[in-house]
């Protein structure tokens, strides 16, 4: 029933509703597009295109838009597959070189480079540092009185904190207490450094008491890390900029969703695939984004994967801009990354 000629015809359609944001008639698609056939002819062919649910009319003067069927056939068989150019690659690296210099500000970038270059609302969620492995603890000296505790996962991701150095403590106790801790905890996840497992290293910590007591407060103050995947969002202000978003309760609404951090972590798909996924209208479990498409991918680190980049727009999105864009941040986001391993 999707025959070549109503194929091309509902592409035109939904290439040019893309990049007009208006309804699209015959005589707009004969002008535009040399598809050889007359206005009437693609009229009659858009009739059936609306009768199979493809594409619908908002009013009965109006042309046609895309449905939500129309969008899913299109993205699943009518996109052609596209890359990034040259130049726009050149562009994010040196966009990561510049503007980080630690690796929490490597998420907060890459929320503003694919909210820039789809103008759409970006969500990057990082790793949940709970469900890393522990690798190591080191103590760097930071000035006489003070050190820099490191925590380093199995991902590469590093937990710091400045801590006051106890009175009558030596570098070198630092050391020892560091010694132990790795001895005992490395390879466990963090979920699974509870108090008991703390305390099984007391008998390993002999110099006194006092910095047992100290050397635990420290750990357990690095190890304080959120229980939730973090969320980074970038570009709000260019989704509210888009038609679609006229409507001032619509907006509201949205604008409350956004605020939902859990929220929007659970509506990211959990995925270890590779790939983009993309969902569209009603596809979204959530009402509150059923009039949007949502493009995700995940990306990985020593092959595991460790966090989910997304795209949230309007149905009518650049889905080809949008998905290219994904591909090579889940291609590419992990070795940005791997920099920040100590």
């Amino acid at each position: 029933m999707m025959d070549k000629r109503k194929r091309n015809i509902l592409q035109a359609i939904v290439d040019d509703y893309i990049s007009t944001a208006e309804p699209i008639g015959s005589r707009t698609i004969a002008r535009k597009h040399a598809l050889g056939v007359s206005p009437a002819t693609i009229r009659n062919e858009m009739a059936d295109l609306e009768l199979l649910g493809y594409i619908e009319q908002l009013h009965t003067s109006s042309g046609r838009i895309p449905s939500a069927k129309g969008y899913r056939f299109y993205v699943d068989s009518l996109l052609e597959p596209t890359r990034i150019s040259d130049k726009e690659i050149a562009l994010i690296k040196n966009w990561y070189q510049v503007k980080t210099r630690h690796v929490s500000e490597v998420f907060q970038e890459t929320a503003k480079i694919l909210s820039n270059m789809t103008n759409n609302i970006s969500l990057v969620v990082a790793p949940q540092v709970s469900q890393c492995v522990f690798k190591y603890l080191q103590f760097l000296p930071f000035d006489e009185c003070r050190a820099l505790i490191v925590v380093v996962t199995d991902t590469g991701f590093v937990e710091n904190k400045i801590i006051n150095i106890p009175e009558g403590t030596t570098f070198k106790d630092l050391g020892h207490i560091a010694e132990c801790i790795n001895k005992r905890l490395t390879g466990l996840s963090f979920d699974k450094i509870t108090t008991a497992v703390l305390k099984e290293i007391q008998k390993d910590i002999v110099i006194d008491a006092e910095l047992f007591e100290t050397a635990m407060e420290i750990l357990k103050q690095a190890l304080v890390v959120e229980k939730n995947e973090r969320l980074y969002l970038g570009g709000t202000t260019q989704l509210l900029s888009q038609p679609e978003f006229k409507n001032i309760d619509k907006v509201k609404t949205f604008l409350g969703m956004l605020e939902e951090e859990q929220l929007l972590c659970d509506i990211l798909q959990k995925q270890d695939n590779d790939g983009v996924i993309v969902t569209i209208g009603g596809e979204n479990q959530y009402s509150g984004i059923q009039d949007c498409s949502m493009v995700q991918a995940t990306y990985r680190m020593g092959g595991q994967v460790v966090g989910t980049v997304a795209v949230l727009g309007p149905t009518r999105m650049d889905y080809g801009k949008v998905m290219s864009v994904l591909e090579f941040m889940h291609q590419h986001l992990g070795e940005v990354l791997k920099k920040y391993k100590v």
